[in-house]
């Protein structure tokens, strides 16, 4: 699971799934054992809780978010990983085609690139006075760099002038938001990422301000 564990939606999402299975005949600790890890948007954590669930030669791994994925991958190109919540597989390498994935993974795309453009049309509509606009990116992933160009490429029609915020750590990007929030006419995309929904107090917090 990409997110910390402790935030009520990543709760959700795991008793979904595990409601899911219970519905399907298997239930954690009768006839299957289900082992979870949240890395937190943690890149070397991601790593780790990679090998340690490689580790356990389980059946086959759920991943939530691509830097999950790639992780899992880097582990292992043997066994079995269903994604979901991720971005554009294919331009990620995760999988050779959507019809056709190969490999060792398959799974579930959240959606496809043109739709972040989108966010920065629906944020001029909210708010027609914004003349600039910072992105919040992950630009380790191929999704994160993906996103950002997609909106890039709405931006001059849109007049609005864009900058990029890389998430790297909570303070840095608390720093940031609040840097950029101090003069006017602005506005804040939110690309999807595992960093960006663990920082996602944060962000409200600095947006705030």
């Amino acid at each position: 699971m990409g997110g910390a564990g402790s935030d009520p939606v990543d709760q959700t999402r795991l008793a979904a799934f595990l409601d899911g299975l219970q519905q399907l005949g298997w239930t954690d600790g009768r006839n299957v054992r289900i082992d979870t890890r949240w890395p937190a948007g943690d890149a070397d954590r991601n790593r780790t809780y990679a090998a340690e669930l490689v580790g356990l030669a389980p059946d086959v791994i759920l991943a939530s978010a691509s830097a999950s994925v790639a992780a899992l991958q880097q582990a292992s190109r043997s066994a079995p990983i269903v994604f979901a919540n991720v971005i554009d597989p294919v331009g990620a390498g995760f999988v050779a085609s959507l019809a056709q994935p190969g490999g060792n993974a398959t799974g579930f795309t959240a959606f496809e690139y043109g739709i972040s453009g989108k966010w920065l049309e629906l944020l001029k509509e909210i708010a027609p006075h914004m003349t600039r606009a910072a992105v919040l990116r992950d630009p380790a992933l191929a999704a994160g760099i993906g996103q950002f160009a997609a909106i890039q490429s709405n931006a001059s029609s849109s007049a609005v002038e864009l900058s990029a915020i890389d998430t790297r750590d909570v303070g840095e990007i608390e720093r940031a938001v609040v840097a950029f929030a101090r003069k006017p006419n602005g506005g804040l995309v939110v690309t999807a990422s595992a960093s960006a929904l663990t920082c996602q107090t944060s962000i409200r917090s600095a947006t705030t301000l």
